[in-house]
């Protein structure tokens, strides 16, 4: 199979994540203080996913740039990983809607990490295939180390959440920020 038709298809699945989070994000039905508020807590929390789905697609579109041929393995860790993130407008949802109580906080966690798995898995599809270039094999355990890490922040992020909301929310932002900042040693092993 041509990883055209993978790179699009995920593409479009991705699109329809964020125009499903937007689409959820409701005026405020009067100006009191109260509406204005809960909406604050929308515009936030689709905000942080926002930046999750981008940074999955940005990290998704570099990985999926090394492949040459996709096989059985790949397809379908490239569709758990899509299941994962399909879970993010629902979780989005719910946190805004409970203004980030515990539960809300630790499931929109759990779906990180499980994404965070996911995106593991599918990396290793990739690498399991064979890249001839030791660069860029060296390049991608460098992005699944970082991943691993990420799986580790999330785990603790569950428990925390029923500490104290805004020690996972903080971790969320930071791993956010950790990820937006992109991995040059990927498109420099292409390159070569």
């Amino acid at each position: 199979m041509n990883k055209t038709r993978l790179e699009t298809f995920s593409d479009g699945v991705m699109a329809i994540i964020i125009t499903i989070m937007v689409l959820e994000l409701k005026t405020p039905l009067t100006e009191n203080w109260q509406d204005i508020r809960h909406m604050l807590f929308e515009i936030g929390t689709y905000l942080l996913s926002f930046v999750f789905v981008a940074t999955f697609w940005g990290n998704h579109h570099h990985v999926l740039h090394t492949v040459q041929k996709v096989n059985a393995k790949i397809i379908w860790s490239n569709m758990l990983v899509l299941f994962c993130l399909s879970l993010i407008p629902f979780t989005t949802r719910w946190m805004s809607e409970k203004y980030f109580d515990s539960l809300t906080v630790a499931a929109y966690g759990f779906v990180l990490f499980l994404s965070s798995i996911a995106f593991y898995l599918l990396q290793s599809s990739i690498i399991s295939v064979g890249l001839h270039h030791p660069k860029l094999l060296e390049a991608l355990q460098k992005q699944g180390t970082k991943g691993m890490i990420s799986v580790l922040l999330y785990i603790a992020a569950l428990p925390l959440a029923f500490v104290h909301v805004a020690i996972p929310i903080s971790i969320f932002v930071g791993e956010a920020i950790w990820w937006t900042i992109p991995n040059k040693d990927i498109e420099k092993a292409m390159s070569e």
